[in-house]
Protein backbone atom coordinates (compact mmCIF):
# COMPACT_ATOMS: atom_id res chain seq x y z
CA UNK A 1 0.00 0.00 0.00
CA UNK A 2 0.93 3.61 -0.54
CA UNK A 3 -0.09 6.95 1.24
CA UNK A 4 1.01 10.23 0.88
CA UNK A 5 0.10 13.72 1.60
CA UNK A 6 0.79 16.57 -1.54
CA UNK A 7 1.59 20.25 0.11
CA UNK A 8 3.35 23.28 -0.95
CA UNK A 9 5.48 25.71 0.55
CA UNK A 10 2.34 27.99 0.20
CA UNK A 11 -0.75 28.18 -1.70
CA UNK A 12 -0.97 28.53 -5.60
CA UNK A 13 2.04 27.08 -5.96
CA UNK A 14 0.04 24.46 -8.57
CA UNK A 15 0.03 21.19 -6.00
CA UNK A 16 -3.95 20.51 -7.08
CA UNK A 17 -2.57 20.92 -10.59
CA UNK A 18 -0.52 18.06 -9.70
CA UNK A 19 -2.47 16.08 -7.16
CA UNK A 20 -4.39 15.90 -9.94
CA UNK A 21 -2.35 14.38 -12.54
CA UNK A 22 -0.41 12.36 -9.90
CA UNK A 23 -3.96 10.59 -9.30
CA UNK A 24 -5.17 10.10 -12.98
CA UNK A 25 -1.37 8.93 -13.64
CA UNK A 26 -1.29 6.36 -10.86
CA UNK A 27 -5.07 5.12 -12.23
CA UNK A 28 -3.44 4.94 -15.62
CA UNK A 29 -1.12 2.27 -14.01
CA UNK A 30 -3.63 0.15 -12.62
CA UNK A 31 -3.88 1.61 -9.03
CA UNK A 32 -7.09 2.08 -7.11
CA UNK A 33 -6.26 5.63 -5.85
CA UNK A 34 -7.95 7.12 -2.80
CA UNK A 35 -8.24 10.44 -3.33
CA UNK A 36 -8.79 12.94 0.06
CA UNK A 37 -9.15 17.01 0.31
CA UNK A 38 -7.85 18.76 3.52
CA UNK A 39 -10.50 21.10 4.77
CA UNK A 40 -13.70 22.87 3.93
CA UNK A 41 -13.80 22.20 -0.39
CA UNK A 42 -16.23 21.38 -3.02
CA UNK A 43 -14.18 21.95 -5.67
CA UNK A 44 -10.68 20.70 -5.82
CA UNK A 45 -12.32 17.25 -4.80
CA UNK A 46 -14.75 17.17 -7.96
CA UNK A 47 -11.36 17.20 -9.70
CA UNK A 48 -9.36 14.84 -8.03
CA UNK A 49 -12.24 12.38 -7.84
CA UNK A 50 -13.04 12.52 -11.84
CA UNK A 51 -9.34 12.12 -11.93
CA UNK A 52 -9.16 8.90 -9.54
CA UNK A 53 -12.24 7.67 -10.87
CA UNK A 54 -13.13 7.30 -6.90
CA UNK A 55 -14.98 10.23 -4.83
CA UNK A 56 -12.69 12.47 -3.19
CA UNK A 57 -13.20 12.85 0.77
CA UNK A 58 -12.76 16.05 2.66
CA UNK A 59 -10.33 15.73 5.93
CA UNK A 60 -10.94 18.79 8.35
CA UNK A 61 -9.55 19.51 11.57
CA UNK A 62 -12.25 22.40 12.47
CA UNK A 63 -15.03 20.03 11.55
CA UNK A 64 -13.99 16.85 13.01
CA UNK A 65 -12.01 15.72 16.25
CA UNK A 66 -8.87 13.48 15.70
CA UNK A 67 -10.55 10.45 16.23
CA UNK A 68 -12.96 10.93 13.52
CA UNK A 69 -10.62 12.12 11.32
CA UNK A 70 -8.23 8.38 11.57
CA UNK A 71 -11.65 6.71 11.23
CA UNK A 72 -12.95 8.92 8.04
CA UNK A 73 -9.44 8.11 6.41
CA UNK A 74 -9.02 4.29 7.36
CA UNK A 75 -13.12 3.92 6.27
CA UNK A 76 -12.56 4.98 3.01
CA UNK A 77 -8.77 3.89 1.72
CA UNK A 78 -8.53 0.74 3.44
CA UNK A 79 -9.19 -0.76 0.20
CA UNK A 80 -7.06 1.36 -2.07
CA UNK A 81 -3.56 0.74 -3.43
CA UNK A 82 -2.74 4.62 -3.11
CA UNK A 83 -4.36 6.87 -0.64
CA UNK A 84 -3.56 10.56 -2.09
CA UNK A 85 -4.24 13.54 0.48
CA UNK A 86 -3.87 16.79 -1.36
CA UNK A 87 -3.00 19.49 1.77
CA UNK A 88 -4.71 23.46 1.40
CA UNK A 89 -2.34 26.19 1.76
CA UNK A 90 1.04 25.78 2.57
CA UNK A 91 2.76 22.62 4.78
CA UNK A 92 2.63 24.86 7.80
CA UNK A 93 -0.36 27.37 7.17
CA UNK A 94 -3.41 26.77 10.02
CA UNK A 95 -5.13 29.07 12.29
CA UNK A 96 -3.35 28.84 15.47
CA UNK A 97 0.30 29.65 16.36
CA UNK A 98 1.03 26.19 17.19
CA UNK A 99 -0.54 24.69 13.38
CA UNK A 100 -2.53 21.54 15.09
CA UNK A 101 -4.61 21.87 11.98
CA UNK A 102 -1.83 22.49 9.75
CA UNK A 103 -0.86 19.73 6.53
CA UNK A 104 2.05 18.84 8.99
CA UNK A 105 0.05 18.31 11.60
CA UNK A 106 -2.67 16.12 9.50
CA UNK A 107 0.19 14.28 7.90
CA UNK A 108 1.40 13.07 11.41
CA UNK A 109 -2.07 12.67 12.81
CA UNK A 110 -2.57 9.80 10.13
CA UNK A 111 1.73 8.82 9.60
CA UNK A 112 2.04 9.99 6.30
CA UNK A 113 5.07 11.30 4.51
CA UNK A 114 4.90 14.42 2.57
CA UNK A 115 5.88 15.22 -0.99
CA UNK A 116 6.36 19.23 -1.21
CA UNK A 117 5.54 21.08 -4.19
CA UNK A 118 7.41 24.04 -4.39
CA UNK A 119 6.71 26.74 -6.97
CA UNK A 120 10.33 26.58 -8.74
CA UNK A 121 10.02 30.09 -10.84
CA UNK A 122 12.57 32.66 -10.53
CA UNK A 123 14.41 30.06 -7.62
CA UNK A 124 18.02 28.85 -8.00
CA UNK A 125 20.32 28.34 -4.86
CA UNK A 126 17.73 29.76 -2.76
CA UNK A 127 15.83 26.61 -2.84
CA UNK A 128 18.41 24.58 -0.56
CA UNK A 129 17.94 26.76 2.38
CA UNK A 130 13.84 26.80 1.81
CA UNK A 131 13.63 22.71 1.68
CA UNK A 132 16.18 22.90 4.93
CA UNK A 133 14.12 25.01 6.59
CA UNK A 134 11.05 23.28 6.31
CA UNK A 135 12.92 19.99 7.23
CA UNK A 136 14.02 21.37 10.26
CA UNK A 137 10.76 22.75 11.36
CA UNK A 138 9.58 19.98 12.59
CA UNK A 139 11.71 17.12 12.63
CA UNK A 140 9.36 14.63 13.29
CA UNK A 141 7.38 15.08 10.26
CA UNK A 142 8.67 13.20 6.63
CA UNK A 143 9.35 15.02 3.65
CA UNK A 144 9.74 12.11 1.50
CA UNK A 145 10.35 14.06 -1.93
CA UNK A 146 9.95 17.70 -3.49
CA UNK A 147 8.62 17.94 -6.79
CA UNK A 148 9.52 21.33 -8.90
CA UNK A 149 6.74 22.95 -10.52
CA UNK A 150 6.86 26.36 -13.31
CA UNK A 151 10.47 25.34 -14.10
CA UNK A 152 11.74 27.56 -16.62
CA UNK A 153 13.26 25.10 -19.01
CA UNK A 154 15.81 21.85 -19.14
CA UNK A 155 18.75 23.86 -17.97
CA UNK A 156 17.09 25.52 -15.09
CA UNK A 157 15.56 22.11 -13.80
CA UNK A 158 19.80 20.78 -13.90
CA UNK A 159 20.79 23.56 -11.46
CA UNK A 160 18.15 22.81 -9.20
CA UNK A 161 18.40 19.07 -9.26
CA UNK A 162 22.27 19.44 -8.55
CA UNK A 163 21.69 22.29 -6.02
CA UNK A 164 19.23 20.21 -3.99
CA UNK A 165 21.07 17.00 -4.35
CA UNK A 166 24.09 18.81 -3.11
CA UNK A 167 22.63 20.74 0.02
CA UNK A 168 20.11 18.67 1.08
CA UNK A 169 19.25 14.50 1.63
CA UNK A 170 15.36 15.19 0.01
CA UNK A 171 14.92 13.33 -3.31
CA UNK A 172 13.52 15.23 -6.45
CA UNK A 173 11.13 13.22 -7.88
CA UNK A 174 9.53 15.64 -10.27
CA UNK A 175 10.56 18.37 -12.19
CA UNK A 176 7.58 19.82 -14.13
CA UNK A 177 8.04 22.11 -16.38
CA UNK A 178 5.61 25.70 -16.65
CA UNK A 179 2.97 24.79 -18.96
CA UNK A 180 0.14 27.49 -19.51
CA UNK A 181 -1.93 24.42 -20.47
CA UNK A 182 -2.00 22.55 -18.06
CA UNK A 183 -3.47 25.26 -15.96
CA UNK A 184 -7.23 24.56 -14.69
CA UNK A 185 -9.64 26.89 -15.48
CA UNK A 186 -10.16 29.94 -12.90
CA UNK A 187 -12.98 31.30 -11.73
CA UNK A 188 -14.75 34.27 -9.21
CA UNK A 189 -14.94 31.30 -6.62
CA UNK A 190 -11.51 29.61 -7.59
CA UNK A 191 -11.29 26.57 -9.82
CA UNK A 192 -13.97 25.57 -12.59
CA UNK A 193 -16.01 22.66 -10.64
CA UNK A 194 -15.13 19.30 -12.78
CA UNK A 195 -18.97 19.14 -13.00
CA UNK A 196 -19.40 22.12 -14.99
CA UNK A 197 -16.43 21.90 -17.21
CA UNK A 198 -17.44 20.27 -20.46
CA UNK A 199 -13.83 19.50 -21.09
CA UNK A 200 -12.72 18.28 -17.46
CA UNK A 201 -12.22 15.06 -18.86
CA UNK A 202 -9.65 15.59 -21.60
CA UNK A 203 -7.95 18.10 -19.33
CA UNK A 204 -7.22 15.93 -16.80
CA UNK A 205 -6.10 13.74 -19.27
CA UNK A 206 -3.45 16.50 -20.46
CA UNK A 207 -2.42 16.95 -17.08
CA UNK A 208 -1.83 13.15 -16.44
CA UNK A 209 0.22 12.97 -19.15
CA UNK A 210 2.17 15.93 -18.36
CA UNK A 211 3.10 14.43 -15.02
CA UNK A 212 3.44 11.18 -15.90
CA UNK A 213 6.67 11.97 -17.95
CA UNK A 214 7.86 14.50 -15.58
CA UNK A 215 7.05 12.90 -12.41
CA UNK A 216 9.06 9.52 -11.51
CA UNK A 217 6.23 7.54 -10.55
CA UNK A 218 7.86 4.32 -9.60
CA UNK A 219 9.76 6.77 -7.10
CA UNK A 220 6.96 7.85 -5.29
CA UNK A 221 5.25 4.87 -5.23
CA UNK A 222 8.62 3.84 -3.26
CA UNK A 223 8.60 6.54 -0.75
CA UNK A 224 5.14 6.24 0.45
CA UNK A 225 4.84 2.49 0.68
CA UNK A 226 3.88 1.21 3.75
CA UNK A 227 3.23 -2.25 5.01
CA UNK A 228 1.07 -1.18 7.82
CA UNK A 229 -2.61 -1.91 6.98
CA UNK A 230 -5.94 -0.16 7.77
CA UNK A 231 -8.19 -0.99 9.32
CA UNK A 232 -11.38 -2.45 7.87
CA UNK A 233 -14.66 -0.37 8.74
CA UNK A 234 -17.90 -2.23 10.05
CA UNK A 235 -20.31 -2.41 7.75
CA UNK A 236 -22.64 0.77 7.78
CA UNK A 237 -25.86 0.56 9.66
CA UNK A 238 -28.97 1.76 7.89
CA UNK A 239 -31.11 3.89 10.07
CA UNK A 240 -34.72 1.80 10.74
CA UNK A 241 -38.12 3.70 9.66
CA UNK A 242 -39.78 4.00 6.53
CA UNK A 243 -37.60 5.36 3.10
CA UNK A 244 -38.20 9.09 2.37
CA UNK A 245 -37.70 10.50 -1.38
CA UNK A 246 -35.51 13.69 -1.31
CA UNK A 247 -34.93 15.42 -4.47
CA UNK A 248 -31.70 17.22 -5.09
CA UNK A 249 -30.54 19.71 -7.12
CA UNK A 250 -27.42 18.39 -9.72
CA UNK A 251 -26.47 20.02 -12.07
CA UNK A 252 -23.81 22.41 -13.33
CA UNK A 253 -25.24 25.77 -11.06
CA UNK A 254 -25.55 23.05 -7.80
CA UNK A 255 -22.80 20.41 -7.62
CA UNK A 256 -21.44 21.06 -4.27
CA UNK A 257 -22.29 18.33 -1.79
CA UNK A 258 -20.29 16.24 0.89
CA UNK A 259 -20.02 12.80 -0.45
CA UNK A 260 -20.35 11.45 3.47
CA UNK A 261 -23.29 13.91 3.78
CA UNK A 262 -24.62 12.05 0.96
CA UNK A 263 -23.82 9.40 2.13
CA UNK A 264 -25.10 9.79 5.58
CA UNK A 265 -28.84 11.01 4.48
CA UNK A 266 -28.90 7.18 2.25
CA UNK A 267 -28.10 5.53 5.51
CA UNK A 268 -30.47 7.88 7.96
CA UNK A 269 -33.23 6.18 4.99
CA UNK A 270 -33.57 8.64 2.03
CA UNK A 271 -33.63 7.92 -1.29
CA UNK A 272 -31.90 10.63 -3.59
CA UNK A 273 -33.63 12.04 -6.45
CA UNK A 274 -31.75 13.65 -8.87
CA UNK A 275 -33.03 16.55 -10.91
CA UNK A 276 -31.39 19.48 -12.87
CA UNK A 277 -32.60 22.88 -12.46
CA UNK A 278 -32.25 23.99 -15.59
CA UNK A 279 -33.67 21.39 -17.67
CA UNK A 280 -36.33 19.61 -15.46
CA UNK A 281 -39.52 21.24 -16.12
CA UNK A 282 -41.35 19.53 -12.84
CA UNK A 283 -39.89 18.39 -9.96
CA UNK A 284 -39.94 14.76 -9.16
CA UNK A 285 -42.24 13.58 -6.59
CA UNK A 286 -40.85 13.79 -3.31
CA UNK A 287 -41.05 13.89 0.30
CA UNK A 288 -38.47 16.52 0.86
CA UNK A 289 -35.91 18.75 -0.93
CA UNK A 290 -32.46 19.49 -0.75
CA UNK A 291 -30.37 22.25 -3.01
CA UNK A 292 -26.65 22.62 -2.54
CA UNK A 293 -24.11 24.80 -2.98
CA UNK A 294 -22.88 25.65 -6.76
CA UNK A 295 -22.72 29.22 -9.23
CA UNK A 296 -26.19 29.90 -9.65
CA UNK A 297 -25.16 33.27 -11.14
CA UNK A 298 -23.37 31.91 -13.66
CA UNK A 299 -26.47 30.71 -14.97
CA UNK A 300 -29.27 32.72 -14.60
CA UNK A 301 -30.93 32.78 -17.56
CA UNK A 302 -31.05 29.24 -18.08
CA UNK A 303 -32.43 28.97 -14.35
CA UNK A 304 -34.95 31.47 -14.93
CA UNK A 305 -36.12 30.78 -18.02
CA UNK A 306 -37.31 27.20 -16.69
CA UNK A 307 -40.17 28.61 -15.01
CA UNK A 308 -42.49 25.24 -14.68
CA UNK A 309 -39.60 24.26 -12.42
CA UNK A 310 -39.65 27.02 -10.28
CA UNK A 311 -43.41 27.53 -10.39
CA UNK A 312 -43.18 23.71 -8.64
CA UNK A 313 -40.63 24.39 -6.01
CA UNK A 314 -42.27 27.52 -5.04
CA UNK A 315 -45.43 26.22 -4.47
CA UNK A 316 -43.95 22.74 -2.67
CA UNK A 317 -42.53 25.02 -0.09
CA UNK A 318 -45.48 27.54 0.09
CA UNK A 319 -47.72 24.25 0.42
CA UNK A 320 -45.07 22.82 3.59
CA UNK A 321 -42.35 20.68 2.28
CA UNK A 322 -39.60 20.03 3.85
CA UNK A 323 -36.54 21.78 2.53
CA UNK A 324 -32.71 22.13 3.14
CA UNK A 325 -30.65 24.85 0.46
CA UNK A 326 -26.94 26.10 0.87
CA UNK A 327 -25.73 28.88 -0.17
CA UNK A 328 -25.98 28.48 -3.94
CA UNK A 329 -29.43 26.97 -3.43
CA UNK A 330 -30.52 29.88 -0.63
CA UNK A 331 -29.54 32.22 -3.63
CA UNK A 332 -31.52 29.86 -5.83
CA UNK A 333 -34.76 30.03 -3.41
CA UNK A 334 -34.45 34.06 -3.20
CA UNK A 335 -36.68 36.72 -5.43
CA UNK A 336 -33.94 37.42 -7.67
CA UNK A 337 -30.36 37.17 -8.44
CA UNK A 338 -28.59 40.30 -9.44
CA UNK A 339 -24.40 39.88 -11.43
CA UNK A 340 -23.11 41.89 -13.90
CA UNK A 341 -25.70 44.15 -14.41
CA UNK A 342 -28.46 41.25 -14.43
CA UNK A 343 -31.31 40.59 -12.73
CA UNK A 344 -33.04 37.44 -13.05
CA UNK A 345 -36.19 35.84 -11.23
CA UNK A 346 -35.92 33.20 -9.07
CA UNK A 347 -38.10 31.07 -7.41
CA UNK A 348 -39.39 33.49 -4.49
CA UNK A 349 -39.35 31.54 -2.10
CA UNK A 350 -37.17 33.58 0.69
CA UNK A 351 -38.42 36.94 0.47
CA UNK A 352 -35.36 38.55 -0.36
CA UNK A 353 -33.15 39.33 -2.94
CA UNK A 354 -29.55 38.48 -3.92
CA UNK A 355 -27.00 40.73 -5.08
CA UNK A 356 -23.49 39.79 -6.23
CA UNK A 357 -20.34 41.49 -4.96
CA UNK A 358 -16.70 41.56 -6.24
CA UNK A 359 -15.26 40.33 -2.88
CA UNK A 360 -16.42 38.06 -0.50
CA UNK A 361 -18.77 38.37 2.05
CA UNK A 362 -18.23 35.70 4.04
CA UNK A 363 -15.24 33.40 3.47
CA UNK A 364 -14.32 30.44 6.20
CA UNK A 365 -15.09 28.78 9.05
CA UNK A 366 -18.45 29.64 11.42
CA UNK A 367 -19.67 28.43 14.54
CA UNK A 368 -23.48 28.76 14.43
CA UNK A 369 -25.61 28.55 18.31
CA UNK A 370 -29.46 26.72 16.83
CA UNK A 371 -32.12 28.88 17.64
CA UNK A 372 -35.47 27.72 18.98
CA UNK A 373 -36.68 28.60 15.21
CA UNK A 374 -34.82 25.97 14.09
CA UNK A 375 -37.49 23.91 12.16
CA UNK A 376 -35.53 20.41 12.75
CA UNK A 377 -33.36 20.98 16.12
CA UNK A 378 -33.36 18.32 18.30
CA UNK A 379 -35.29 19.21 21.44
CA UNK A 380 -32.30 18.15 23.74
CA UNK A 381 -29.75 19.43 21.56
CA UNK A 382 -26.83 21.32 23.43
CA UNK A 383 -23.70 23.17 22.12
CA UNK A 384 -22.95 24.98 18.94
CA UNK A 385 -22.60 23.68 15.76
CA UNK A 386 -19.29 23.78 13.43
CA UNK A 387 -19.68 24.77 9.96
CA UNK A 388 -18.04 26.73 6.84
CA UNK A 389 -19.21 29.55 4.17
CA UNK A 390 -17.48 31.03 1.62
CA UNK A 391 -19.94 33.48 -0.45
CA UNK A 392 -19.91 36.74 -2.56
CA UNK A 393 -23.59 37.54 -2.31
CA UNK A 394 -25.72 38.97 0.30
CA UNK A 395 -29.54 38.87 0.51
CA UNK A 396 -31.40 42.13 0.87
CA UNK A 397 -34.66 43.40 1.47
CA UNK A 398 -35.31 41.05 3.86
CA UNK A 399 -38.36 41.59 5.53
CA UNK A 400 -38.33 42.50 9.59
CA UNK A 401 -40.06 39.87 11.03
CA UNK A 402 -37.86 37.03 9.50
CA UNK A 403 -36.72 33.97 11.21
CA UNK A 404 -33.06 32.35 11.38
CA UNK A 405 -32.15 29.12 12.77
CA UNK A 406 -29.13 30.64 13.95
CA UNK A 407 -27.12 33.27 15.48
CA UNK A 408 -23.69 33.53 14.78
CA UNK A 409 -20.39 33.18 17.20
CA UNK A 410 -18.24 33.45 14.59
CA UNK A 411 -18.49 34.05 10.68
CA UNK A 412 -21.14 36.38 8.69
CA UNK A 413 -24.22 34.16 7.41
CA UNK A 414 -27.27 36.66 6.23
CA UNK A 415 -26.60 39.75 8.41
CA UNK A 416 -23.27 38.91 10.56
CA UNK A 417 -25.79 37.94 13.84
CA UNK A 418 -27.45 35.77 12.06
CA UNK A 419 -28.23 32.89 9.53
CA UNK A 420 -30.61 30.13 8.48
CA UNK A 421 -33.62 31.84 6.85
CA UNK A 422 -36.48 30.08 8.02
CA UNK A 423 -39.40 30.14 6.31
CA UNK A 424 -42.55 27.27 6.85
CA UNK A 425 -40.62 24.17 6.28
CA UNK A 426 -37.84 25.23 4.77
CA UNK A 427 -34.23 26.60 6.05
CA UNK A 428 -31.64 28.14 3.84
CA UNK A 429 -28.46 29.02 5.10
CA UNK A 430 -25.24 30.55 3.51
CA UNK A 431 -23.42 27.83 5.83
CA UNK A 432 -22.39 24.52 4.85
CA UNK A 433 -22.80 21.80 7.02
CA UNK A 434 -20.97 18.38 7.74
CA UNK A 435 -22.25 15.24 8.87
CA UNK A 436 -19.63 14.59 11.87
CA UNK A 437 -19.14 14.71 15.16
CA UNK A 438 -21.87 16.72 17.27
CA UNK A 439 -23.64 18.02 13.71
CA UNK A 440 -25.04 14.80 12.60
CA UNK A 441 -27.86 17.05 10.45
CA UNK A 442 -28.75 14.49 7.87
CA UNK A 443 -30.41 12.18 9.72
CA UNK A 444 -31.79 14.91 11.72
CA UNK A 445 -33.04 16.47 8.52
CA UNK A 446 -34.76 12.86 7.77
CA UNK A 447 -36.27 12.38 10.76
CA UNK A 448 -38.35 15.86 10.33
CA UNK A 449 -38.99 14.37 6.50
CA UNK A 450 -40.41 11.16 7.40
CA UNK A 451 -42.32 13.01 10.85
CA UNK A 452 -43.54 15.93 8.08
CA UNK A 453 -45.05 12.72 5.86
CA UNK A 454 -46.65 11.21 8.75
CA UNK A 455 -48.44 13.93 10.12
CA UNK A 456 -49.91 14.49 6.37
CA UNK A 457 -50.50 11.19 5.95
CA UNK A 458 -52.62 11.07 9.14
CA UNK A 459 -54.40 14.37 8.14
CA UNK A 460 -55.71 12.43 5.26
CA UNK A 461 -56.63 9.45 6.89
CA UNK A 462 -59.20 11.73 9.31
CA UNK A 463 -60.07 13.59 6.21
CA UNK A 464 -61.48 10.63 4.58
Amino acid sequence: MHRFLISASHKSSGKTTVSIGVAAALRARGQVVQPFKKGPDYIDPLWLGTAAGRTCRNLDFYLSPNEDLRAQFARHGWDADACLVEGNMGLYDGLDLHGTNSNAALAKLLGLPVILVLEARGLTRGIAPLILGYQAFDRDLTIAGVILNKLGGKRHEAKLRAIIEHYTDVPVIGAIQDDPRLQLVERHLGLMPANEAQAAQRRIGEIAAAVAEQVDLDRLLAVSRTDRALPRPAPQVIAGGPTVRIAIAQDAAFGFYYADDIDALRAAGAELVPFDAMRDARLPACDGLFIGGGFPESFLEQLSANASLRADIFAAIENGLPAYAECGGLMYLARSIEWNGKTAPMVGAIAGDVVMHKKPVGRGYVTLKPTPDHPWRSADAVGDLRAHEFHYSSIENLPADTRYAYGMTRGHGVDGQRDGIVYKNLLASYSHLRATAGCEWPAKFVRFVRAHLETMREAQRCSG
